[in-house]
């Protein structure tokens, strides 16, 4: 499991960068994770977790054309890697198993 490790907003980044698919790039991914989990994203962290997410292989990045409204820099576009894949699968199977795993009575919810 350590091979896939994965930390909480770098899974949401990730599966962030799946939803948006060919579209995914800074200011896309950030709008649409601030837009569907109501959650403020500093470009910062979201660079950092980019970064991170390419050097170990469970994103690849290429540059798109450079416009004039972005003074002549390309975007940068993100795309989930087979590697990529198998860490959210792992991720996922995680959590899943985790939540199977809790007894019913857990749920057994005490007011007061």
């Amino acid at each position: 499991m350590a091979k896939y490790e994965l930390g909480a907003f770098e899974e949401i980044v990730m599966l962030t960068v799946g939803v948006l698919y060919d579209e995914a790039y800074g200011v896309s991914i950030k709008k649409e994770i601030e837009d569907r989990l109501s959650r403020k994203v500093s470009v910062g962290a979201l660079q950092s977790a980019l970064k991170r997410l390419e050097q170990k292989g469970f994103l690849s990045a290429r540059d798109g054309d450079s416009t004039a409204e972005r003074g002549g820099r390309p975007k940068r576009f993100f795309t989930i890697t087979a590697s990529g894949k198998e860490a959210i699968d792992a991720s996922m199977d995680t959590r899943q198993q985790l939540y199977n795993a809790i007894p019913k009575v857990a749920w057994e919810l005490k007011i007061g």
